[in-house]
């Protein structure tokens, strides 16, 4: 029988509601609603994330979240692909977290997200966008490192960002980019941190909406199989991201304007070659040519496993590896 995993009260879990100082990554579409409300449900905050959905589409996925659980759970807005700022709206209402990225934390936007009864994050790749989402009233603040997979915000590794930001921001901080392990969570939270957030571990999950060949492609990678590229820009110029690199040799190689298709909320859509569409499991055609997300962590992917046994596997050896620094410590 399944334990539950040790609750780690930090201010994210106390803001968010949640038992475990964890989120999962918004991932696109791979991180639909199965692989949200598993999280959500072991413990973690779950995320969603459907670029380019309609009003309508997102009011019908957002609904099937709430109907798998109860708990708190977030959805994460790309804002160069954000169609119709109605959908901030149609979030707010619903799920507990409002998260941005890849834009100046704007004001405006997270009032509207508040406005309708969520948190409201920013994820950042700086100090000074750190700031700049605290001014604007976020509830908490995401800091990204270049060793994160999928787009990569800022050029800094993540440990000396993260304790830089926790110096000068007062909101919750959560920690993103290469963590993947029990011993990386606890060694965040070490560093100031309130929270972790993974992506590329949850990606080889059960309930990821994740191609079978990508997970596999995780499985056998380490953090040297991974680049940061820009060669997936297609639609979205000027975004660097961390691929695995095999993927960038096939998509360099391919003779076709069109590497496959993929069904997004119901309807097929072609991927065209070097878009940043990344294959779900619904993808056909040369799945190996499309964006393979992975962040320097990968090399702790060694298995497709339910999500509920990532967030009890991080929890537990958090909770041990910092009660095991702290053991020889004088109190005093």
């Amino acid at each position: 029988m399944a334990t539950t995993p040790p609750a780690l009260r930090t201010r994210f879990t106390e803001l968010v509601g949640c038992t475990v100082p964890v989120q999962q990554a918004g991932m696109g579409w791979v991180s639909g609603v199965d692989l949200a409300a598993a999280v959500s449900e072991a413990g973690g905050l779950g995320m969603v994330a459907f670029p380019m959905a309609t009003p309508e589409a997102l009011t019908g996925l957002l609904e099937d979240v709430r109907r798998r659980t109860t708990r708190p759970v977030g959805v994460n807005f790309i804002l160069p692909v954000l169609q119709d700022h109605a959908c901030v709206d149609i979030a707010a209402e619903r799920m507990s977290v409002v998260e941005f990225f890849w834009a100046t934390p704007s004001p405006r936007l997270v009032a509207r997200a508040k406005a309708g009864g969520a948190l409201a994050a920013w994820q950042v790749g700086s100090v000074a966008e750190a700031r700049e989402a605290a001014d604007a009233g976020c509830d908490f603040v995401i800091v990204q490192g270049a060793e994160a997979g999928g787009h990569v915000r800022g050029s800094r590794a993540l440990l000396p960002l993260l304790c830089e930001v926790v110096e000068h921001v007062g909101i919750p901080v959560v920690a993103a980019g290469g963590i993947a392990t029990a011993r990386s969570v606890a060694a965040v939270l070490a560093a100031g941190a309130d929270a972790a957030r993974i992506g590329t571990r949850f990606i080889a999950t059960t309930e990821a909406d994740a191609h079978p060949e990508y997970q596999r492609a995780l499985i056998r990678a380490g953090a040297a199989d991974t680049v940061l590229t820009t060669q997936f820009s297609v639609m979205w110029p000027d975004a660097p991201h961390r691929v695995l690199s095999a993927c960038v040799d096939r998509a360099r190689g391919l003779d076709t304007d069109v590497a496959g298709e993929i069904v997004l909320a119901g309807a097929t859509v072609p991927v065209t070659a070097s878009s940043p569409f990344c294959p779900t499991r619904t993808a056909t055609g040369q799945v190996d040519a499309m964006p393979l997300y992975a962040g320097e962590s990968v090399g702790a992917v060694t298995r497709v496993e339910p999500a509920a046994d990532v967030i009890r596997e991080l929890a537990t050896g958090a909770v041990a590896r910092l009660r095991e620094a702290l053991s020889g410590q004088d109190p005093d």
